[in-house]
């Protein structure tokens, strides 16, 4: 497993990163087990965290090889066997990152664009506790349950251990009759060295680190461990309430503290980005003096009606972010830049260092992004390290941050070889030959080869047999490149002729090096069992460029059936009807639609597909039901100025109440919510005789 730790993603095959994946998955299967359920950890808290960080960064890497157990769709971890499980009123979800200043304005920004304000908003700015996360339930005045993150819906019941902890009251005078109250358990530096003291000395194993003795103290079986444990408590939010605790995040943390719970003194109400992050180097330059470990700052909108109106994404709040501080940097010689030919065709440059730690991680690879950012520029031509370019043989800066894929950060000129040249992209695929082209506005170069290129070809049936897609068991990226290999697949439909071409004969697919009879009949039994395949599941597996899981989905929804979507796929030229209602899907856009059209309109491709669906039964996706609501179900268009909400806040709202949001007016349209200066849109709802609302009876109909 330390070879594993030491491994480069970038220089991963999509074979390689598979069968990484699996040995990270079981890895941390084992010890999610031991720590969880036989509370016995096989590992450091700091072990786990970079199997799983170097986990998620093959996933970033290789996104068709994201498991249905991914750490990527975690929250928090499995409930242990040994307590009792508790269902989570209210999600305790985890916070988005951010690692730089710039991102921290970015992020005021997104709110900003998002609540459609241009004045400057209050965030409220506060040290993040590197412990273990707690919920607290009070039911009249009186602490009834205590429960851990878990997975972010259900989550461990350790009532009897939180209540031996003496930063966490019984009972509240004062409060709401139903609160609860979330924070962190954590251990100060000064009472963890006396702890480990004290199990060095009777002949125990010390902890790892603070965080490692917290989560372990908290969840003993044995209450009365935890009791003798120096545990410590902060409070910071709230889950359920029958009342608010104040109108502002601020208020309501000086609320708890009136309640008697601890809140950190370090936090401050901010009028600004540049206050936050004035206030985030001031705490990281406090970090050392602390008594207490925290890993970065946490910044959320101080006021709890914006809060509410920004809502949240898929596992995060979109008020919120945690602004980590700095990764590690190292210093190492460039040996070389190779180029890698991804499944869209685009060439990706990566650097080949000399091995050097960076983080507790050996590495010999960093990517280097486009032939932009080799060139010391970003995409708009604005230049980034001071204009320097990278060169092989210069003595470069690696920096690892929120991931484990190493970047270079800069370049050291003073120690730049004399006949270091500047680095040439290449202008043709250095698998196939084919001229590499850049597209206008692009900042990657592609290669023209499309399926006659051996490397998009391999990388798109692999993307095809992924888990997200068609996910065979048995058929993974390494089989996929051997029967590639041998001419035994070419196309999807290839996959299922396998049985016909290769179950018996000469080339029978038992008689193959590393297979027998009863996996060759596991395969085909495997294949076979996907031969019914949701719509969106085959959407995201035809590879189309841009097109993803959660698009794939959009388009299966909005379409429904295979046959209704290929129909309009193929006529979806521009300036047609289909191509207007294709572009007016939220979230599909002008970009992704062109790509899928053009898809479409290959004859490679549609030849395929022909091939393809010939062995396929493809179920129907419908629409989200929403228990309910009056709009779910229905196609819903927002037209003119919307005055008490922006566009992109009232399409996410629709949307959540299973609403579709199109961006024209149709015969399908069921309803046009017209404000000022709704113009064309408005009139043809109407000569339509569809149902046209104004943004208060929008409101009023949706509640």
């Amino acid at each position: 497993m330390m070879d594993d730790l030491n491994i480069d993603v970038t220089a991963l095959d999509g074979s390689q990163a598979a069968e990484l994946l699996e040995r990270l998955a079981d890895r941390l299967g084992a010890a999610d087990t031991a720590y969880h359920q036989d509370d016995d950890p096989i590992m450091s808290d700091a072990e786990y965290d970079r199997i799983k960080a170097l986990a998620l960064a093959v996933e970033e890497r290789f996104p068709e090889l994201i498991r249905e157990d991914s750490p990527s769709r975690k929250v928090g971890a499995p409930v242990a066997e040994g307590f009792g499980k508790v269902a989570h009123t209210v999600a305790m979800l985890s916070l988005s990152n951010v690692f730089s200043d710039e991102d921290v304005t970015e992020f005021d920004a997104r709110v900003r664009r998002f609540l459609g304000v241009e004045h400057a908003i209050d965030y409220t700015a506060e040290p993040k506790i590197d412990g273990l996360s707690l919920s607290l339930r009070y039911e009249g005045g009186v602490l009834v349950q205590a429960a851990t993150r878990g997975d972010g819906e259900t989550g461990e019941n350790v009532t009897a251990n939180a209540r031996t902890i003496d930063d966490i009251p019984e009972t509240l005078t004062d409060a709401p009759d139903v609160l609860e109250v979330r924070g962190e358990v954590y251990m100060d530096h000064a009472d963890f060295q006396s702890l480990n003291a004290r199990q060095i000395e009777a002949g125990a194993k010390p902890f790892a680190n603070p965080r490692n003795a917290a989560a372990g103290s908290l969840r003993q079986l044995d209450a009365e461990i935890t009791r003798s444990r120096p545990l410590r408590f902060f409070a910071y939010a709230w889950g359920a309430l029958s009342a608010p605790l104040a109108e502002t995040q601020a208020d309501a943390i000086a609320k708890l503290a009136e309640l008697g719970f601890r809140t950190n003194p370090l936090t401050k109400l901010c009028h600004s980005a540049e206050e936050m992050i004035a206030h985030y180097h001031r705490i990281g330059i406090a970090r050392p003096d602390l008594g207490y470990d925290i890993d970065g700052v946490v910044y959320k909108v101080d006021d709890l009606a914006l809060q509410k109106r920004l809502g949240f994404r898929s596992n995060n709040p979109r008020w919120a972010t945690a602004h980590k501080f700095p990764a590690e940097i190292a210093a190492t010689r460039l040996r070389d830049i190779e180029i890698q030919v991804g499944r869209t065709g685009a060439l990706s440059p990566v650097a080949r260092l000399e091995p050097v730690t960076v983080g507790g991680v050996v590495v010999s690879n960093a990517t280097l992004h486009n032939a932009d950012y080799i060139a010391g520029r970003d995409s708009k031509g604005a230049e980034i390290r001071d204009g320097i370019d990278i060169r092989i043989g210069d003595m470069v800066e690696i920096y690892r941050a929120g991931d484990v894929i190493p970047k270079v950060r800069g370049v050291l000129l003073d120690r730049r070889p004399d006949d270091a040249e500047p680095y040439v992209f290449p202008t043709h695929c250095p698998v196939c030959g084919s001229p590499a082209l850049r597209e206008p506005g692009e900042a990657v170069h592609r290669c023209t080869g499309a399926l006659t290129c051996p490397a998009q070809a391999v990388e798109k049936l692999k993307h095809f047999v992924s888990r997200m897609a068609f996910d065979i068991d048995g058929l993974g990226a390494k089989q996929v490149e051997a029967f590639h290999a041998d001419g035994w697949i070419a196309s999807p439909a290839d996959i299922f002729a396998l049985e016909d071409r290769y179950g018996s004969g000469l080339k029978q697919l038992k008689n193959r090096e590393g297979w027998g009879q009863k996996s060759a009949d596991a395969l085909f039994a495997a294949i076979r069992d996907r031969r019914t395949i949701p719509l969106n599941r085959l959407i995201f597996g035809l590879g189309i460029r841009h097109v993803g899981e959660s698009s794939a989905m959009l388009l299966a929804r909005h379409y429904n059936s295979w046959q209704t979507f290929r129909r309009a796929m193929e006529a979806a030229t521009p300036g047609s009807t289909e191509r207007a209602e294709l572009v007016a899907i939220n979230g599909i856009g002008d970009v992704m639609a062109e790509a899928i059209a053009d898809f479409f309109a290959s004859d490679t491709a549609r030849a395929q597909l022909d091939a393809l669906t010939e062995w396929l039964t493809i179920e129907d996706v419908a629409a989200p039901a929403t228990d309910g609501s009056p709009v779910a179900g229905k196609t819903v268009v927002f037209t003119g100025t919307l005055e008490q909400m922006t566009r992109a806040e009232a399409k996410a709202r629709a949307e959540e109440m299973g609403a579709k949001v199109s961006g024209s007016v149709s015969s399908r349209t069921d309803i046009v919510i017209a404000g000022p200066g709704a113009g064309s849109k408005e009139k043809k709802a109407r000569d339509l005789g569809l149902t046209v609302l104004s943004e208060a009876e929008w409101l009023e109909l949706i509640g």
